[in-house]
């Protein structure tokens, strides 16, 4: 049924919930699973620090994020590509899934409404409206 699953993760417990259901399709459908962290770089353009550090950093940490999961997979025998990119989280998911023709999107969403949701947006919601794929959403457990 799927060939090519992607979940995007920026490491909350969203992300993490949905990470488990996409290592059990992919496992059940003998799909390779592509793991993608986006680095937000205009959420930190203001900043005073210098930029190229705090990107370093956010870097680093979307990669071990995506490395966490492959390892996950790996346990469970599915194969992972790992991939980190900058730009808006949104757009560069729709464009990966487009470059790796994926048949599903597996996504976290925190579950958010109303005012929260208005002032925040949701990466989620923008990927379901424009995705090239269907896209399976993933609540968090309630905290």
């Amino acid at each position: 049924m799927y060939d090519t699953i992607l979940v995007p993760t920026d490491g909350s417990e969203p992300a993490g919930a949905a990470v488990d259901h996409a290592v059990d399709l992919a496992a059940n459908s003998g799909a390779t699973l592509h793991a993608l962290s986006v680095v937000d770089s205009s959420a930190y353009a203001s900043l005073d620090v210098s930029s190229e550090q705090v990107l370093d950093s956010l870097e680093t940490r979307a990669g071990e994020a995506t490395e966490t999961i492959a390892e996950t997979a790996a346990d469970a025998g599915v194969e992972t590509v790992t991939e980190v990119s900058i730009g808006s989280p949104h757009e560069q998911i729709t464009d990966y899934a487009e470059a790796v023709d994926a048949d599903l999107i597996v996504m976290g969403t925190h579950g958010r409404t109303g005012l929260d949701r208005f002032l925040l947006g949701s990466v989620t919601e923008r990927v379901v409206r424009a995705g090239p794929c269907p896209v399976l959403t993933v609540r968090a457990a309630e905290s």
